[in-house]
Order: C-alpha cells, then sequence, then structure tokens
C-alpha cells in the first residue's frame, strides 16, 4: 500500500528575513522501496540556526538548500518498513529527513540513519542535548575553548540549545559559566534550572556600554572562554574583557544571518590579548561524536544535564516556528512533534 505524506519544499529563497512564501506545503508518495532502504515515519523535526544560511544561494560551508525539495533538518521517528537487514519496523532512529512526516532512507549508507535507545532518554533529546545542538556545544568547549578548572567561560545565546549544553559542561568541568541571553525569563531559566553562576539579559543591557559594565561585574576575573553564536555588538563587547591568551569557538553568527554586515569593531583585541578565535562545523568532526554523545548521553540519562523544549505541533507550523526560532522566540530546543 502506498504511503502519501506531507513535506515542506524550499520555494524561494529569501532576500532578507525570512517569510511564509519562501515554503510550500506539498503531499507526496513514497516511491516503493529498494534493496537496502527503509521507510522511515518521522516524530519530530529538529529546526535550527543553521537551516538560514542554506536557504541562500551563497558561498558557505554547504551546498545551498535546493529549490523545490524537501527543506534539510534533522528527524528522529520509527522504522515502518524496511530492506535493509540492519534496521526492522519498530526500531527507533534518528537521521536527516526534512520537513516531512516520512522519508525514504538508503540505510546502506554509512552514518545517514542510526538506531537509538529510548530506555533512559527520551526520543526527541536525539535531536538536542544528546544530538547535533549538544555534541556543538560539547566540540567547541572541549576541542577549542579546552577549559581549565577555575576559568570562566561566557556563552552567548545561553538558553539555546547549543548554548545551554555548553554552560552545563563548562560547570562540570569547575569553571564559572556566565550566560548572554534576551529576557528575564530567559535568564532566570539559565541560572535556577540550568545552573550557570550568572546570565545578563542584553535586553536590558542594550547597548556595548552596559554590557560591558554587567560583564565586569558577572565575570570579575575577565573572561578565559568565549563560545559565540550570535555575533554582531555582543561579540564586540565580550572582545573587550577577554583575558590574555582566551580562547573563543565561533559556532554562530545568526545576527548576520539575514545578510546584515557584521564588522568587528576592535579586531586588534585578538593580537593584543593573543586570542585564539577558531569556526567550526560539528559535522566536519565525526570521529569525535562517540566521545561526546556518551558524556552527553550519561548526563541526560541520569538527569545532571538539564534542557527544556519549545514543542510546536504539525509540519505545517515548521515555517512560523523557525521564523521564531531565529528572532529568539524559542525556549531551549526548537521542535516540531509530527505524530
Amino acid at each position: 500500500m502506498a504511503t502519501t505524506f506531507n513535506r515542506i519544499v524550499l520555494a524561494s529563497r529569501p532576500t532578507g528575513p525570512v517569510t511564509p512564501d519562501n515554503f510550500r506545503l506539498e503531499s507526496v508518495t513514497a516511491p516503493d522501496l529498494a534493496d537496502g532502504q527503509v521507510l522511515v515515519r518521522h516524530h519530530y523535526l529538529s529546526l535550527d540556526p543553521y537551516m538560514r544560511g542554506r536557504m541562500n544561494d551563497s558561498r558557505s560551508y554547504a551546498q545551498p538548500q535546493p529549490l523545490d525539495e524537501t527543506m534539510i533538518g534533522g528527524t528522529v521517528g520509527e522504522v515502518v518498513e524496511s530492506r535493509n537487514s540492519h534496521f526492522k519496523a519498530g526500531d527507533k532512529v534518528v537521521g536527516m529527513g526534512g520537513w516531512a512526516e516520512y522519508a525514504v532512507v538508503d540505510a546502506s549508507q554509512r552514518g545517514v540513519l542510526q538506531k537509538v535507545d529510548t530506555t533512559h532518554i527520551p526520543l526527541s533529546a536525539y535531536l538536542g542535548a544528546v544530538g547535533m545542538p549538544g555534541v556543538t556545544g560539547w566540540y567547541g568547549l572541549t576541542q577549542i575553548c579546552e577549559p581549565k578548572a577555575g576559568e570562566t567561560v561566557v556563552v552567548s545565546a545561553a538558553s539555546g540549545a547549543v548554548g545551554g549544553a555548553v554552560g552545563q559542561l563548562a560547570k562540570a568541568r569547575g569553571c564559572r559559566a556566565v550566560g548572554i541571553a534576551g529576557g528575564p525569563d530567559k535568564c532566570r531559566y539559565v541560572v535556577e534550572e540550568l545552573g550557570f553562576d550568572a546570565c545578563i539579559d542584553y535586553k536590558t543591557h542594550s547597548d556595548g556600554k552596559a554590557l560591558n559594565k554587567a560583564l565586569k561585574e558577572a565575570a570579575p576575573n575577565g573572561i578565559d572562554c568565549y563560545f559565540e553564536n550570535v555575533g554582531g555588538w555582543i561579540m564586540d563587547t565580550v572582545l573587550l574583557r577577554m583575558n590574555a591568551f582566551g580562547r573563543i569557538a565561533v559556532c554562530g553568527m545568526i545576527a548576520g544571518y539575514n545578510g546584515e554586515p557584521l564588522p568587528m569593531a576592535n579586531p586588534a583585541l585578538i593580537l593584543v590579548s593573543r586570542l585564539k578565535m577558531q569556526g567550526f562545523i560539528v559535522s566536519e568532526h565525526m570521529e569525535k561524536w562517540p566521545e561526546a554523545l556518551k558524556e552527553l548521553g550519561t548526563l541526560v540519562a541520569t538527569g545532571k544535564l538539564k534542557y527544556r523544549e519549545t514543542v510546536s505541533q504539525g509540519l505545517a507550523s515548521a515555517p512560523e516556528a523557525f521564523m521564531g526560532l531565529l528572532k529568539g522566540a524559542n525556549f531551549g530546543k526548537q521542535l516540531v512533534k509530527l505524530i
């Protein structure tokens, strides 16, 4: 029996902020499975800031999202039909099925589909704390920032799926963790639930002078490590507080995702303070994922790594949820529930 399902494709490329017109919801029928393929019904879709960059037809670390094809995205779900000996109906899996209710996956390609154990870890967590966002935070912190006990780690977008993991991993290593987030509710969550030592509301401290003063109070010994998710004036201000030989992991620049220029106010500080600043793409470091997932999975399963999810209902809600994510409307990891 043929499986008909809904998917969302990229209908046009944004010029400036993303709009609903950039997407199109359509119905398709899954093809019959060939040898090695499996049919996966998605339970959750992950929405992530990197998707905004992929919507542009410009030079980047990955190919642009093709027009009129299913929007890229991480998914978790259940195998419903299999012609692959490594997977059977009922297996819970994580993959990159995109903005769709189902996906046909060539599971003979190594790494495109992974079985996951939901005994102690919720399925949705494999798109967040025990998935790409968690590994992103782990890699940037441990492999680039390399914090030592007693050092101060500052994280922008601290209430998000990546930033929240970074601060908790830093605390587990004996560091002082300071977050930057938008709004009192998010800052309260960062301190009271995630266990950061302090959190600065950039909406209250809305210029460089005010943020600089708040950073001085929250990080009186200066900043040794900075995990960058935002860019722009926030990064400029943090650079002023960096200690000599500080390390900066550049994960995202969400302040410029709609094409806004992001000039640095004082690039000479990189030289003056002898800073290490390194950008990274976590998918280029797959050799480190097992080590990261082992630590993250253990922490989540034992309740030592906290996280929050914002869940939108139904595939049709994905565009609005994605636009909200880019504006900081989500709280923690943004998901779309598909069943």
